[in-house]
């Protein structure tokens, strides 16, 4: 950092007036600087290309103590490198776990995937502290909402939550392997639950009889909208249902399609139709919530978490890799999943603009695709089954290559969380 000279340095007193102010104007300039940096930090910046999108960012970087907590106030989490930290992680054996994520019951022979930690460039992201968690939530609702990644970062938060307090339970289950779920922490009143919900909106699956999904864009999916006023938290995290064969529906009305050969729709691609659902979701929560006093309702956006297939998911090797990419080879994230992580902050950004100045509803985003996209050995893979090579390699191998060990990466998911809402409980 530069020296800062003291312009009054070996002057007489006899100083005239003019010459004075803007002496005083000199001294005080650097610290009128860092303040714009601080309140006004320097906006993410993109170049597209056709195929890329960059993902550098700037960032400025502050902490302020209040109390005994040192709050950081403005941090890009997004931008940082997974470094080795033999400390590894806050727990390894967890009973709320789902069985196709548990790597090591399952017998990966390699654990780096476990030693290694986010560190963002500009600042520090705390290891995750369960107690403090608990202390904000305590008498409060928190909700996962989306498909099977929202239920993987849950079953990751009461992991870590459990290394704390273990005296919760399951409350409620429902549902097809376990889409409905709500557990209870009996010593700090709170309810953690999940809700099945993959594109956020209305929609129907795809099944046997019909092999597209039909998504009603013009109103939510009431499965977890009709509960919105008991929550105080709710975590929203879907994108991979958007990229199957689907037609679209505003109203009555037939927008278009993806991937619907056969149907004589038009053709419309996924994007749009990703930041509608988001926009629809945001009017919504703010229609029900923001003119009521039932409390305040934080809404926090996990970004879309890339996928690693090398080759075919139903053969050997289809995501081999044991340890992460390294930051300077990969700069670039894949063009879909850069603009699937675009559509959504880009939604939280203008509901924050139409919640300006009220308090009874706030968005944020967790913004983990670089992170994900730079952990190709944090997947399940052939481990999605117990023992998978006890027989040799055999000719079919499933793997998964979209969700997260647990424990594993998914982890940092959930650290940042904390980060993001601590610094909203501050601006209360």
């Amino acid at each position: 950092m530069d020296t800062i000279i003291n312009p009054f340095k070996d002057q007489t007193h006899s100083i005239p007036l003019k010459k004075l102010l803007l002496l005083i104007l000199y001294a005080f300039l650097p610290i009128i600087i860092i303040f714009h940096l601080i309140v006004y930090p320097f906006p993410i910046s993109f170049s597209q290309s056709k195929h890329s999108l960059n993902i550098n960012t700037s960032s400025s970087t502050s902490s302020k103590e209040i109390g005994n907590d040192n709050v950081e106030i403005s941090c890009d989490y997004s931008n940082g490198s997974w470094v080795y930290d033999k400390l590894g992680p806050l727990y390894t054996k967890c009973n709320t776990i789902k069985e196709g994520q548990d790597c090591m019951a399952h017998g990966r022979p390699d654990n780096n995937y476990l030693y290694y930690r986010w560190k963002p460039k500009y600042c520090e992201l705390p290891r995750f502290d369960p107690k403090k968690f608990l202390q904000i939530f305590k008498n409060k609702n928190i909700a996962f909402v989306g498909d099977s990644l929202a239920r993987n970062q849950l079953e990751s938060l009461l992991c870590m939550l459990s290394t704390f307090s273990d005296d919760h339970e399951l409350v409620f289950s429902h549902g097809d392997d376990n889409k409905f779920r709500k557990w209870y922490f009996h010593s700090y009143n709170m309810n953690v639950s999940i809700y099945w919900s993959p594109f956020l909106v209305d929609g129907i699956e795809k099944s046997d009889k019909k092999n597209y999904n039909t998504l009603f864009l013009d109103s939510i999916d009431e499965k977890w909208g009709m509960d919105l006023d008991q929550m105080d938290l709710v975590v929203l995290s879907v994108g991979h249902w958007f990229l199957h064969s689907a037609v679209y529906y505003y109203g009555d009305k037939v927008l278009g399609c993806h991937y619907c050969s056969g149907l004589n729709y038009t053709e419309v691609g996924f994007y749009d139709v990703y930041g509608k659902a988001f926009e629809t979701t945001f009017k919504t929560i703010v229609e029900r919530r923001g003119k009521n006093n039932v409390g305040v309702l934080d809404v926090v956006v996990t970004t879309f978490t890339p996928a690693h297939f090398e080759g075919e998911w139903d053969k050997y090797g289809a995501c081999p890799k044991t340890k992460p990419y390294d930051v300077e080879e990969r700069k670039n994230l894949e063009w879909m999943d850069a603009e699937m992580r675009e559509r959504a902050i880009e939604q939280v950004r203008i509901a924050n603009k139409e919640v300006a100045g009220q308090k009874r509803v706030r968005f944020e985003a967790v913004d983990v695709t670089k992170l994900a996209y730079l952990r190709p050995d944090g997947h399940p893979g052939p481990y999605m089954h117990p023992f998978p090579f006890a027989k040799g390699i055999e000719e079919r191998v499933q793997n998964d290559c979209v969700h997260w060990c647990l424990p594993g990466a998914i982890d940092t998911w959930n650290e940042i969380l904390l980060q993001v809402i601590k610094r909203m409980e501050r601006t209360i």
